[in-house]
């Protein structure tokens, strides 16, 4: 068989096969070397290069879905105030401490804390390898001061958060997230253990989600800033409920003055937040948009596929309604065939749906791939369904002694 038959073959066996169904006459499965092309083919392949798409939407919203597991640190009501000494290179840390020292004064300020610049929901990141006993991870690193933990209200369930007096000896006192305990200690006590060859773990908190709820909770280490270090230079300041833009303006001011020369920039953690948010939201809009774009594309094209196919048809089925077929079993036939048509495709698509859980792409649990094909599967074979209703209806209206004189 060449190429140019294989498909017509393909789609002549489908009407046959599907026919002899609803007419339960297995012998009337024909192959039709001579029939044209349908213009079924094009949406046949349209079907499963959506289905492809629909489902990578699926996955995608279904990953954003599971991975709402809690932050780990409260946001509201924390600024961040990040400091440039730009041109100054004089006591750049002494000017740092009397900053920070000055924020604490302020009645309208319950907690300060001094970190490096990939504060919570950021668009900075800094990471490391970071290893014990041969096994390596990759984890997210933060730069902060002994108030962090106070002033994001976390929790230190496993040991404690560390302090000044702990940065006495040889290591520096460090805090693992429950990603990083697990991948380097499994079920090992993690406390006083030495990563790396120079850190030494005083706690381990939980979740440390620090891009926001829909990203995943990775790996992350917690090391003791050094007070004389340069570059720790924003500050995270925790507000009192209801404080607001006057008393912004007026710690810009007085930072302003005490810093002659430094850029100033406040950001609202809860802003941050939603930035972070929108980053995430805009590529699963534009899935979404393409997959509709796609499906109404193929639906109109089924609809019309199907109406033009019962008007070349009209002959067959008066011929059917003459031998006793009822208006019920020839709807049902070409929404069968549809049916077909929709499985094939989806087959395809499946063959590329298959290969992400196998090559984890998204690092994903299997049972999301699987919420997500038969979602997919379902909605496809409902649009499916809504594109035949119509002319399969109207193929049941037509009257046997019309259909064969007008043959």
């Amino acid at each position: 068989m060449n190429e140019r038959t294989s498909f017509p073959t393909i789609l002549s066996l489908i009407h046959s096969f599907t026919l002899s169904l609803f007419t339960h006459d297995l012998s009337s499965v024909k192959i039709n070397l001579e029939q044209k092309e349908s213009p079924c083919a094009a949406d046949c392949r349209n079907l499963g290069f959506v289905y492809g798409s629909f489902r990578t939407g699926n996955v995608d919203c279904c990953e954003r879905w599971k991975l709402r597991e809690p932050l780990g640190f409260s946001y509201q009501n924390v600024w961040a105030i990040s400091l440039k000494a730009n041109q100054d290179t004089t006591e750049i840390a002494d000017k740092l401490q009397r900053v920070q020292q000055r924020l604490k004064g302020y009645a309208e300020v319950e907690a300060v804390s001094r970190m490096g610049s990939n504060f919570p929901f950021s668009a900075n990141q800094t990471n490391n390898g970071i290893e014990y006993n041969k096994r390596k991870v990759l984890a997210d690193f933060y730069t902060t001061d002994e108030n962090f933990a106070k002033t994001l209200d976390m929790s230190v369930p496993v040991g404690r958060w560390y302090r000044n007096a702990d940065s006495v000896g040889k290591y520096t006192p460090v805090i693992i997230n429950q990603k990083a305990k697990e991948a380097l200690f499994g079920d090992e006590n993690p406390l006083g253990k030495i990563i790396s060859e120079r850190f030494r773990v005083v706690g381990v908190v939980d979740n440390f989600k620090a891009k926001g709820e829909f990203m995943t909770n990775k790996p992350a280490l917690f090391e003791l800033a050094k007070a004389n270090a340069i570059w720790i230079d924003t500050m995270l300041i925790k507000v009192k409920p209801g404080t607001d833009a006057a008393f912004e303006a007026k710690v810009v001011k007085d930072i302003a003055s005490m810093m002659t020369g430094w850029s100033v920039e406040v950001d609202y953690l809860t802003d941050s937040r939603k930035n972070q948010h929108n980053l995430v939201l805009v590529p699963i809009i534009i899935a979404l948009i393409v997959s509709g774009f796609l499906l109404i594309n193929v639906a109109l094209g089924l609809f019309g596929v199907l109406n033009l196919s019962i008007a070349k048809r009209r002959g067959e089925i008066g011929l059917r309604r003459a031998l006793g077929a009822t208006g019920n079993g020839i709807s049902t036939q070409f929404i069968g065939e549809i049916w077909v048509l929709a499985t094939f495709a989806m087959l395809i698509g499946l063959l590329f749906a298959a290969q992400f859980p196998l090559l984890n792409v998204f690092d994903l649990q299997a049972g999301i791939y699987v919420v997500a094909i038969l979602i997919a599967v379902a909605i496809i074979y409902g649009i499916v369904t809504l594109c035949a209703l119509f002319p399969s209806r109207q193929a049941a209206m037509i009257q046997p002694a019309v259909a064969l004189h007008e043959e």
